[in-house]
């Protein structure tokens, strides 16, 4: 699966995708894992270089869609999260999460968009990324990631939330097949640290991680990720 609009980096699909990075090639394995099987495919995001222009431009509060393309396996679905960074993809918080059975629905129809509401307190920035990330229900331990570059107008400060799951990528926790079982790794989620991302001037962030208790499991990314 691959998200397509907002336009992830350099994805061959995507909508309204902005000019290449000088450098760069277009993504024609746009559907493809960042780890799979225990080995890291690709860095998370899969591309670390930003569009030179926003893929999307938004305001705190506002009515998002998030589309997806229609080809692709959806692996009996999984778990499913859209977060925010505000300091160059070192730190994720989640703004909204699907987990179990994402592209989904009550009636097992496959759903191809999902529409949300950016929170109304998440800061403004010109240079934020907006990112889906996924843990497959069947088939090869993987986790996917796509990522676009935003710009958000909004006046707040700092936002709160649970911090980016990640699974089944070398360091992080592997959860197995699910198997019909759609709980299968939702105490990772569940026990998500809550950080905080602040704006600042110069649209660089920090995040502080909220007490957790010792025995939680451990699958977020740390605050810097390389």
């Amino acid at each position: 699966m691959s998200m397509i609009s907002p336009c992830p980096r350099y994805n061959s699909l995507g909508i309204n995708c902005p000019a290449l990075p000088p450098g760069e090639a277009i993504d024609y394995n746009e559907s493809s894992p960042i780890a799979s099987g225990g080995v890291a495919l690709q860095p998370f995001c899969k591309y670390t270089t930003p569009w030179p222009t926003p893929a999307a431009q938004w305001t705190a509060g506002q009515s998002i869609t998030v589309d997806f393309g229609t080809y692709g396996s959806e692996h009996d679905g999984g778990m499913c999260e859209w977060s925010l960074s505000y300091d160059n993809g070192e730190t994720f918080v989640v703004i909204n999460r699907v987990l179990g059975r994402c592209f989904y629905d009550a009636q097992n129809n496959y759903v191809f968009n999902y529409t949300f509401a950016l929170p109304a307190n998440v800061p403004g920035s010109d240079s934020a990324i907006f990112a889906w990330s996924w843990v497959n229900a069947m088939g090869n331990r993987e986790f996917y990631m796509n990522c676009a570059d935003v710009v958000i107008e909004g006046s707040s400060e700092s936002f709160s939330g649970p911090q980016m799951t990640v699974l089944n990528y070398p360091g992080y926790p592997t959860v197995p097949e699910f198997m019909g079982n759609y709980s299968t790794g939702l105490e990772y989620y569940n026990n998500a640290p809550t950080i905080t991302v602040y704006a600042k001037a110069n649209q660089t962030a920090t995040a502080t991680m909220a007490s957790t208790t010792a025995d939680q499991p451990q699958s977020s990314p740390p605050s810097t990720m390389t």
